[in-house]
């Protein structure tokens, strides 16, 4: 909300400037984005008249003016505005002045013609676009008839004030207004403020309610109130009010309007104007939106109203959308008579849900979903009653019609000088205490050092003792709260061992070449149902912000193909992408909270190392991945076997290029290639990834690392090749030679698989190296010799191979 320091002037005596109100004003109450002076960096801008105008020669839009601006002799201005008029005053940029954005105006031609100078629209000189009356939005604006002619024309339309950007937090919605702010500047300060409502005393004899009805068919409305002013003249407002409301950044339209949005601005209650005759039956409704609904706003847009919105209606449709904006039938537009105006209370969370379901965010919603004073409507429906009257000659009915009203009680909080001391470590009396209480327009009754608070319906932020710590503490000034060292025993900051575990996993996959990605959460249906791990429930947003965000992700794999498409679009061949984070699974469909699980997730496509002189890469294979993930694994310690199952159960891997990954029978991913109509679904190469259950891992138990003393003792190797059927795996064979190699048998690797020529059809040559040890002594031939015959034996039995 844009704070005008004149206006607060107006009200309370301030001997600080408008820098030092915004600091004070930011270390107390809410936070401050800028303080701005419209005039600042203008220069020679001033009030000009128009004496005579004449068309020019080479131009069908163009006009030679002769200007007044207070010197010797008038000033030829060649302008193109289709409203400019002789004996207007008007605002004139002379030669070297500095208009918005720092342009510099200089003498020129315009098609031959010299132009000493500039008359300016108001947008040209700083207005922002949005808050230019419309009636000025294609031309020069008219200075009033008593400016002085050569003046400076900041004053005349308030760009010589200083506007205070206040960003009010969602609990301070009293600050949303001129009394709210001066109410904490009044408490802050220590100064009275002159806060005064007013009220008419003519009425009019005729009868609001003989004129119109109104009712409420909601619980979710605390107050509506409906009053008639007949034989109004619509007309643009008074300089003075146009000034106030542009400067908070409103536009002004006309003079009924423009008191309803001053009312919003000046008492933080949002109002409504209709023009009654436009109004089927004269019937006020508040209810739901009927399904197949439409409104056309006054921003001229056209809504499809649900049964969950709420609005007002006449007999017919709808005529406004509550507390967020009206509708465009029934708009105060110059022929307008007669006026109906609407004050009310609308249920915060329903006002929220509705504007940004349907992305409308006005003045009015912001204060409606911020609640606002429902003890306050009659004062403020009073003095708006009394500015139509007197800016628009309205006659006003003394008679308001309510169709609800359910007004709040003060709030009453209890607290003692004790709790207030110990949570900010002051030695407060009871009386700073009290006083505090009292700048706040707190009702206060002490006995005894407790205070009993009466808050007023105004701080709707305020229900607990905290609250009124929180308040003691901002006015008596945070800088000036006693600074104290912490208390208690220090400990030494660690990780957890999941975090230690999540932190190590990270540089490991980075030690092996792979770079960190961070995906969103939040991606399509479709692509949260890819790469299931489990049988799980969608969790969908109610009020998502794209078709892109409508799902809580239950796999990291597809967002790291969106990451390696996106590379890839731009050239980028070889990516090597890791990322670990949570997926989210449900276990029915009525659970609210998804279960949260921590996953790590990789995926591969093309080379993992660049082309040089002496190295040509080749693509990454499933053994590559394998072997990255089989080198992760093993620097967790896990403390078990680490199989790969071969699986297609996963419609998005290749089926034949894929496996489940099992540690000690419990299961904790897949890995694979995706399946090449998937890659060509996301528009990439061939790829490989794995995918892991990162949880489940944390979970399973741990070898502890221990020193392992590096034998002196010499180790011996044997070789042996068989043939075997081709459907017999390497795992098996190695199962077994595992199983029976004896105690001393340290290692077993492959070294060599043959099927080509001499090798019978439906056999392959595998050959293996066993290497054996005794880290307490000497092996013998004979140990050795023993236990590899025990091999070669327990092979033929199992799998009848051939020894060569």
């Amino acid at each position: 909300m844009k704070v005008s320091y004149k206006w607060l002037k107006d009200y309370i005596n301030l001997d600080v400037s408008a820098d030092e109100l915004a600091e004070k004003i930011e270390r107390s109450s809410v936070e401050v984005d800028s303080v701005v002076k419209p005039s600042a960096g203008l220069k020679k801008i001033v009030v000009g008249q128009i004496l005579s105008l004449e068309d020019h020669p080479d131009s069908d839009h163009l006009h030679i003016c002769q200007v007044d601006v207070g010197e010797d002799e008038p000033l030829q201005i060649v302008c193109g505005a289709p409203n400019v008029a002789v004996n207007k005053k008007v605002i004139v940029a002379l030669p070297g002045s500095r208009i918005a954005d720092n342009v510099k105006i200089k003498k020129s031609k315009m098609r031959g013609v010299p132009s000493f100078g500039m008359l300016c629209a108001l947008d040209e000189i700083g207005f922002p676009k949005d808050v230019v009356p419309k009636e000025w939005s294609e031309g020069i604006y008219f200075l009033p008839e008593n400016a002085e002619i050569g003046s400076d024309v900041y004053d005349y339309i308030g760009m010589n004030d200083e506007l205070i950007d206040l960003d009010v937090t969602p609990n301070r919605g009293d600050m949303l207004s001129m009394y709210g702010t001066l109410r904490d500047l009044s408490a802050i300060y220590n100064k009275p403020v002159n806060l005064d409502y007013k009220k008419l005393n003519d009425f009019s004899n005729d009868k609001s309610a003989s004129q119109i009805s109104n009712r409420v068919d909601l619980e979710d409305v605390s107050s509506y109130k409906n009053r008639v002013i007949n034989n109004v003249e619509v007309k643009a407002s008074p300089l003075w009010l146009q000034i106030r409301l542009w400067n908070a950044g409103i536009k002004p339209i006309n003079n009924i309007v423009d008191i309803t949005n001053y009312m919003m601005i000046k008492f933080g209650q949002p109002m409504h104007a209709y023009d009654l005759d436009k109004v089927s039956d004269k019937q006020f409704i508040v209810r739901n939106a009927k399904a197949g609904e439409k409104i056309t706003t006054l921003d001229e847009d056209e809504v499809n109203l649900d049964k969950n919105d709420l609005v007002v209606a006449d007999s017919k449709a709808p005529i406004a959308m509550v507390g967020v904006i009206g509708g465009l039938n029934t708009s105060i537009t110059n022929d307008t008579k007669n006026v109906v105006l609407e004050c009310a209370v609308f249920d915060s969370i329903k006002v929220r849900k509705m504007a940004r379901k349907h992305v409308i965010h006005t003045e009015a919603s912001q204060r409606f979903e911020r609640g606002v004073d429902i003890n306050n409507l009659t004062n403020v429906l009073e003095e708006a009653s009394l500015m139509v009257n007197e800016l628009a000659g309205g006659d006003v009915c003394e008679d308001i019609v309510t169709a609800v009203d359910k007004p709040k009680k003060n709030t009453n909080v209890k607290i003692s000088l004790e709790r207030i001391n110990h949570v900010l470590g002051t030695k407060l009396t009871v009386d700073q205490v009290k006083d505090i209480f009292e700048r706040l327009a707190f009702k206060v009754d002490v006995k005894n050092n407790d205070f009993d608070v009466e808050v007023p319906t105004r701080r709707g932020d305020i229900h607990i003792d905290s609250d009124l710590i929180e308040e003691v503490a901002r006015i008596y000034g945070y800088d000036n709260l006693p600074s104290t060292l912490p208390e208690g025993k220090t400990t030494i900051g660690m990780l957890s061992p999941k975090q230690q575990l999540i932190r190590n996993s990270r540089n490991k996959l980075q030690a092996l070449g792979l770079t960190h990605a961070i995906s969103y959460s939040l991606t399509t249906p479709e692509k949260a149902n890819m790469f299931l791990m489990q049988d799980t429930y969608e969790t969908d947003l109610s009020f998502p912000m794209s078709t892109d965000h409508l799902t809580l992700r239950m796999n990291l794999v597809t967002g790291l193909l969106d990451d390696i498409a996106y590379n890839q679009a731009r050239n980028v061949k070889d990516v090597a992408l890791y990322e670990q984070g949570r997926v989210f699974y449900k276990d029915n469909e009525d659970q609210v909270r998804p279960n949260e699980i921590e996953h790590i997730s990789a995926a591969i496509s093309g080379a993992l190392v660049n082309k040089k002189w002496n190295n040509n890469p080749k693509n990454v294979d499933f053994y590559d991945i394998k072997g990255i993930l089989e080198n992760y694994l093993s620097s967790l310690q896990l403390n078990g076997n680490i199989e790969y199952i071969a699986t297609n159960k996963y419609p998005e891997m290749h089926p034949g290029r894929t496996a489940d990954i099992m540690v000690h029978g419990h299961y904790i991913g897949f890995m694979g290639q995706v399946h090449p109509k998937i890659a060509k679904k996301f528009n990439i190469k061939e790829t490989y990834v794995f995918d892991l259950n990162l949880q489940t891992i944390i979970d399973l138990p741990k070898q502890e690392q221990q020193y392992d003393l590096v034998s002196k003792y010499p180790s011996i190797s044997r070789d042996i090749a068989m043939l075997v059927n081709t459907e017999i795996t390497n795992k098996q064979i190695m199962d077994v030679i595992l199983k029976r190699g004896g105690a001393y048998l340290t290692n077993v690797s492959l070294f060599d698989v043959y099927n080509g020529k001499n090798v019978p059809e439906g056999k392959k040559s595998m050959a293996y190296s066993l290497t054996y040890q005794n880290k307490k002594d000497t092996l013998t031939d004979d140990e050795v010799n023993k236990a590899f015959d025990k091999v070669e034996r327990n092979l033929v039995k199992e799998f009848d191979v051939e020894i060569r």
